[in-house]
């Protein structure tokens, strides 16, 4: 796992195509009952743009804009398993 560094952003050493899981804060509105403050999610999926101010992740329900300021975590992860066959008795 890599996090960010004190010289540059860990995720522009990832290449487009490339499959990676972003952990990012997302900022919850104030609502009755409710914590506010920073949420955590994860993006997985292939990168699809990388710069500076953050990076676009295509997920299986989309693509995800991450802003640099959002980022706390990330890696590259293998392709995903092969689909299973049925056994058929």
């Amino acid at each position: 796992m890599v996090g960010v560094t004190d010289t540059q952003p860990f995720w522009l050493g990832f290449a487009v195509g490339e499959r990676v899981v972003v952990r990012y804060r997302l900022e919850r509105p104030a609502a009755a009952g409710s914590v506010p403050g920073p949420a955590l999610t994860d993006a997985l999926g292939y990168v699809v743009a990388v710069g500076k101010s953050g990076l676009v992740v295509r997920t299986r329900s989309g693509d995800v804009a991450i802003p640099a300021d959002a980022i706390t975590i990330g890696k590259r992860v293998p392709p995903p398993p092969s689909p299973r066959t049925t056994r058929r008795y």
